[in-house]
């Protein structure tokens, strides 16, 4: 077989990659011809644009200029806090020279990743979406950064999020909202929103995000993403703002498809084995009555067609009520609560920022510093003697969790990872649930805080859309440690559940 014919074929199956994972034809992507300069190579999923560059078949530089267009001309979504043209392109030629030269590229080689401004970044600012610290700039890069940049990943920027993480929705009064690729007047889930509308709107195939109680998963879902909140500690956290104390707080990858999370998770964590996928037929996954009730009709509906996709695809599907202890909610919410005056006070003094944190919320948006007081500052933060109290419950769900999978024989637990589909801008306080106002902290936070409180493998993935158009996820949570595993499953799932559209904007 000549080169030309294995060119004509990598080419091939870089068409194929990329419509499994974005449903898009690419534009400018043609057996026998190279990727031209300019090209749409916006829905090229993370992976083909790396075995693109790698091959020679596409410029990190072109590759790279491309997103770079594609960011300003969605300016108006809001998603980056911080971008630098002229220095990605830099690293991005150096990375084309780098292939020239012969020498040995990495998993990531080329890819621009946009960042969470939470991530210490060294080259440019990590605000955490707050005043005080909108020029700080790190002395060093996050330790999952560095992992990500030795395979050759380069940072494309830092995206713009809900101030100090501390909330779902992504509606900054400080740098102004983010807005949902899919419907602008809405939200695109928080806190890494930024994150997830520049993955949903093309600008980048594969994004940083970080989930403490859903940071990942909430807009995962209301964005149409992939998204893994992996085992606690899978990925390391060194350099990114808590709001917990070596508790919850778990860096991780949005993305378009779950081959892009995998490719993330081999490059971070450096274990390049292969992961096939696992057919459904047989697989038993649970299915709480807790995490079903109250649901949105919309969210309702749509997760009910996701059941019975699966449920042809194979799997069984097990109704059984989770212990109450795993009913977490209130859990997550008083040990967060009691965690994040000394985690985020001691991340400012070892980072050097030169800022308390009573000097940082002073210049917060009113709305973040009414929230603080209310949950997290004396007098209303949690006792010792609650908190302590909770820290127990917790570790009665984490046994509890286990016995009730290994009872039920289940893989992977599913549900709806939030209760409503995503809000209006603005829509802060409270939701409107079948006629009832229900706490938006709620909505977000009932489901999703038993991943977080037991350390769970968590995997979002698009589970449809609302007769409005807005996305809708479905959550699988596995028992801690078996993340792969869970992505294995989820090659499956993804099949079984199948691809959303873009967003038309």
């Amino acid at each position: 077989m000549n080169n030309n014919t294995n060119k004509i074929e990598r080419r091939e199956f870089l068409i194929r990659l990329s419509l499994l994972a974005s449903s898009a034809a690419v534009a400018g992507l043609l057996p026998g011809r190279a990727i031209a300069a300019g090209a749409n190579v916006s829905e090229l999923s993370a992976s083909a644009a790396v075995e693109a560059m790698r091959n020679g078949d596409m410029k990190a530089e072109d590759y790279a200029r491309a997103l770079l267009d594609r960011a300003q001309e969605f300016a108006r979504l809001n998603a980056f806090r911080t971008l630098n043209r002229e220095m990605v392109l830099e690293v991005a030629r150096t990375a084309d020279k780098a292939r020239a030269s012969g020498v040995a590229l990495g998993m990531l080689h080329g890819l621009p990743i946009p960042v969470k401004d939470s991530v210490n970044t060294k080259d440019l600012p990590t605000s955490n979406g707050t005043r005080a610290l909108r020029d700080f700039k790190p002395r060093d890069d996050a330790a999952v950064l560095k992992s990500l940049f030795a395979q050759g990943a380069i940072l494309m920027g830092k995206t713009n999020l809900h101030e100090l993480s501390y909330g779902w929705t992504s509606n900054n009064g400080t740098f102004g909202p983010v807005r949902n690729p899919y419907d602008q007047e809405h939200i695109p889930g928080g806190s890494s929103g930024g994150s997830a509308a520049a993955v949903a709107a093309r600008i980048a195939p594969l994004a940083i995000a970080e989930d403490t109680l859903g940071s990942i998963r909430v807009p995962a879902s209301m964005c149409g993403l992939a998204g893994l909140r992996p085992t606690f500690g899978r990925y390391s956290d060194v350099g990114i703002m808590p709001l917990t104390i070596n508790k919850f707080d778990q860096v991780g990858p949005l993305a378009r498809s779950v081959a892009d999370l995998l490719l993330f998770d081999r490059a971070a964590t450096g274990d390049r084995e292969q992961v096939v996928e696992t057919p459904l037929t047989g697989v038993r996954i649970g299915l709480s009555p807790y995490f079903w009730s109250g649901l949105d009709p919309e969210v309702e509906r749509v997760s009910n067609e996701a059941l019975r996709k699966l449920r042809e695809s194979g799997a069984t599907l097990v109704w059984a009520e989770v212990p109450e202890s795993a009913k977490a909610m209130g859990t997550a919410l008083t040990i967060i609560s009691y965690d994040v005056l000394p985690g985020i006070s001691d991340f400012l003094k070892e980072e050097g920022t030169g800022v308390t944190f009573e000097q940082m919320l002073e210049q917060a948006d009113e709305g973040i510093q009414a929230v603080m007081k209310r949950f997290a500052l004396p007098p209303n933060r949690p006792s010792r003697e609650v908190y302590e109290s909770m820290l127990g419950q917790r570790e009665e769900l984490r046994k509890s969790v286990r016995s009730y999978f290994e009872t039920k024989g289940i893989v992977a637990l599913a549900f709806p990872p939030i209760m409503i589909a995503a809000p209006r801008v603005g829509e802060d306080a409270e939701v409107d649930i079948n006629g009832k106002k229900t706490p938006l902290y709620v909505a977000m936070s009932r489901n999703i805080s038993l991943g977080s409180c037991a350390s769970m493998a968590s995997l979002v993935l698009p589970a449809g859309m609302t007769s409005d158009g807005l996305p809708v996820g479905m959550e699988f949570d596995a028992l801690m440690g078996n993340d792969r595993q869970l992505l294995s499953l989820g090659l499956s799932f993804e099949k079984a559940l199948g691809y959303l559209p873009g967003p038309k904007i």
